[in-house]
């Protein structure tokens, strides 16, 4: 319990800070805004195209594993998106952003870090094969969802054209393409560039979490709090237990299978509000998922630690 607390606090510390600088007057909306634009528009591009560009390909990706893992996200989008809609009754586009809070785990924040003091350095193969391909394929289905549900009635070709041109037009998404090219390619590039792009990346997290924490003070969970605790729930519990079913079912190996499921039982990242955001619907509610979902996975985290091992 208190490795999870030196993991999950300092979240929190940052997240207060920003929070408490919108409550206090210290900073205003446009100034939380201008922060969440540098996070969501040119730090965290830069974090995952360094990330990706870096990243050992080379590393063998087990198809059971990656299939568990993203079974059980489709799943979740599924459930938020459809419960969202008919449960709640939100409109179609604020129901798949809400669908994304079940599809985007915290697989590099937490992920990594629980899975490092849990099992060690040498258990992270599997979380770097699932992140390699985490942001691309969440983005790529949330903004394909978002374009079909905003192109109604348009046909199948000016729909596809949309999709690609949401795509394409996406930051995130030409970041990580980007450094996907450089890694392929081994495009060698010069000290000075990533010494000053590692130096931006290095920001990107915190400036987001502080963001996002001006931005709970703004979209309080008021009236919203059953379709968050119904979301925090898809987060938690429905995830995880469709990868540790079906890992267990394709006899994954027990290394592979820790790393899977404790991924999955992360807690909603910061990027399920940066795409709320990106749209602009659905943002209290991403928001206020992320914060207390993240508090109640110390709970679950702790039992799917206890049930593996």
């Amino acid at each position: 319990m208190q490795a999870l607390l030196d993991v999950i606090l300092p979240v929190f510390i940052v997240v207060g800070f920003g929070y408490v600088s919108v409550w206090r007057k210290w900073l205003n909306d446009q100034a939380i805004d201008a922060l969440m634009f540098f996070a969501q528009n040119i730090a965290v591009p830069i974090l995952l195209f360094r990330a990706i560009s870096t990243l050992d390909l080379g590393q063998s990706f087990n198809i059971p594993m990656l299939f568990s893992f993203y079974a059980g996200a489709l799943t979740g989008f599924s459930v938020g998106l459809l419960g969202a809609r008919y449960l709640f009754h939100r409109s179609w586009e604020e129901s798949v952003a809400i669908g994304f809070i079940g599809l985007f785990s915290n697989s590099v924040l937490l992920g990594l870090a629980i899975t490092e003091r849990a099992y060690g350095p040498a258990a992270l193969t599997a979380n770097f094969t699932i992140i390699a391909l985490h942001s691309p394929f969440c983005y790529g289905v949330g903004i394909t969802a978002m374009e079909i549900v905003r192109n109604k009635g348009n046909g199948v070709v000016k729909t596809a054209h949309s999709v690609l041109r949401a795509m394409f037009r996406n930051v995130l998404i030409m970041a990580i393409a980007l450094g996907f090219i450089v890694n392929l390619t081994h495009l060698p590039l010069p000290n000075v560039l990533t010494d000053g792009l590692d130096m931006i990346r290095r920001a990107a997290l915190p400036t987001a979490l502080f963001g996002m924490g001006g931005i709970l003070f703004r979209y309080r969970p008021a009236g919203d709090m059953r379709l968050i605790l119904f979301m925090v729930s898809v987060s938690l519990i429905l995830h995880p237990v469709i990868t540790y079913t079906l890992g267990t079912g394709f006899n994954l190996g027990q290394s592979t299978l820790r790393s899977a499921t404790i991924t999955a039982a992360m807690a909603s990242g910061v990027n399920v509000y940066i795409f709320a955001n990106m749209y602009g619907v659905g943002r209290r509610v991403a928001a206020s998922s992320v914060l207390i979902g993240t508090a109640l996975s110390i709970v679950t985290v702790w039992v799917w630690l206890s049930i593996l091992g």
